[in-house]
């Protein structure tokens, strides 16, 4: 019996103590930040006719929808070309600063409304990883995705080194940012334009209700009891989150196995070589062709397909079997954003996959990248896989709402002090000078 009780207290010591996974979800923020900014970009010169008022899906339809379902988007609130242009300037925008982890979490809520207002104004532009962008750009914002390979992890770890010299640290950025979006949430509110489904205006009352309570509660120190509470909530929150990324990715696997078992196609091995004679899905007409000639080629693809889709979510609980079936799932996505042309669902599914990725393998990665970086000439841009988790757990400094209050400015740490610092971080992974050792995602990793 008291072996039961001290199980369950280092279980809930460990979810409530520490948020997991920091370099799975680091990935993951990379992997759809840069899959939702590649899309934009590509489509940057037929914008107008995909998402604007040039859609044949007219501003009139669409609200017609929207009223139905109650979906929300930011491209309702006016049927102007300059609007338009304006939310999509801050997609993109918000895409490149989640890519990077500056002030991850408003970056997380403002990618979350980039991808809601456009995916939601014209229901019928995608390709099936539009829908898995969707969902996780709303788990993103519940996640402390900034801890390692991130501006804001970089810029907690000066702070800190700052503070161990007796230097106080004031962020003034964290607070304008706060009471902008503060102001734009208010304004949007009073309007109604936040009328229908609850839950998006609710998270974003939310989060910048927390974001300023977070700031608010820095400036005690963090070793204050409400700051120790708030670490627990966040903690217990991104845990939850990641959980739930997890669990989407396996269900989208299971769901699409156990139904391909059920067609006829799938049973007799041909289902592969359908696609391959479309036009739509022929990017290079001479590799579909040469594929699709090969019969034991293709029913060795769907057969293989199915197999590895049904067994994913069981082979989560075999270290060794789960990195296997990742390789080859990960390798199956590159197939098919190759050959079917289909390069914003593979990526967008690759990225989901990568939450399940081993943590060692992450770290190394950072590491290479980090030499990668070392030996560039010039080096003159950021460093985002530096490897470091900050102290809040989020790599705001205190929150995006600021910092602890003091009145002088952090000095910055010249080119060699940095460079040292920064291979430290990549080397031990280091959570305010300590080791935190592996990091495991719920699973053997």
């Amino acid at each position: 019996m008291n072996g039961i009780v001290l199980s369950v207290s280092r279980s809930i010591a460990r979810v409530t103590g520490a948020a997991l996974g920091p370099y799975q979800t680091a990935v993951v923020r990379v992997g759809f930040s840069a899959t939702w900014l590649l899309f934009l970009l590509r489509e940057l010169p037929h914008r107008n006719e995909l998402y604007g008022p040039g859609s044949p899906w007219g501003h009139d339809l669409a609200q017609q929808l929207i009223a139905d379902n109650g979906a929300f988007t930011a491209l309702m609130w006016s049927d102007g070309r300059t609007w338009f242009e304006i939310v999509y300037a801050l997609a993109v925008l918000s895409s490149v600063l989640l890519l990077l982890g500056w002030r991850t979490r408003t970056m997380s809520v403002l990618f979350m409304v980039g991808v809601l207002s456009l995916q939601n104004r014209s229901v019928f532009m995608g390709d099936g990883g539009d829908n898995v962008v969707h969902l996780m750009s709303i788990y993103l914002v519940l996640t402390r995705c900034g801890q390692v390979w991130s501006l804001d992890a970089r810029r907690a770890r000066r702070a800190a080194a700052a503070r161990a010299r007796g230097v106080r640290v004031v962020d003034r950025a964290g607070p304008v940012l706060w009471c902008v979006l503060g102001f734009a949430l208010v304004a949007v509110t009073a309007g109604g334009l936040l009328d229908g489904d609850w839950f998006v205006p609710a998270l974003l009352w939310a989060v910048w209700v927390s974001l300023g309570l977070w700031w608010l509660v820095g400036r005690g120190g963090e070793g204050s009891q409400p700051r120790i509470l708030l670490d627990v909530v966040a903690n217990i929150v991104h845990n939850g989150a990641l959980v739930v990324i997890m669990a989407e990715a396996c269900l989208i696997y299971a769901t699409a196995g156990w139904y391909k078992i059920q067609g006829s196609r799938w049973q007799d091995g041909t289902a592969v070589h359908y696609p391959l004679h479309l036009d739509y899905f022929s990017p290079w007409p001479a590799l579909s062709d040469a594929l699709a000639a090969n019969g034991t080629m293709v029913m060795l693809i769907t057969y293989g397909t199915v197999a590895v889709q049904v067994a994913f979510p069981f082979a989560l609980f075999n270290r060794r079997v789960k990195n296997a079936l990742l390789a080859v799932m990960m390798l199956e996505h590159a197939v098919i954003a190759v050959t079917l042309g289909l390069p914003f669902f593979s990526l967008a599914m690759i990225a989901a996959d990568a939450v399940f990725l081993p943590t060692s393998f992450l770290r190394r990665l950072g590491g290479w990248t980090a030499r990668l970086r070392g030996r560039l000439p010039g080096r003159r841009f950021p460093v985002v896989f530096a490897g470091a988790v900050d102290a809040d757990g989020q790599g705001h400094g205190g929150g995006d709402g600021g910092g602890d209050g003091g009145g002088r400015k952090a000095t910055v740490p010249g080119p060699r002090a940095r460079e040292g610092e920064e291979a430290a971080a990549a080397g031990a992974g280091a959570v305010d000078g300590k080791d935190p050792g592996p990091t495991h995602v719920g699973f053997r990793t």
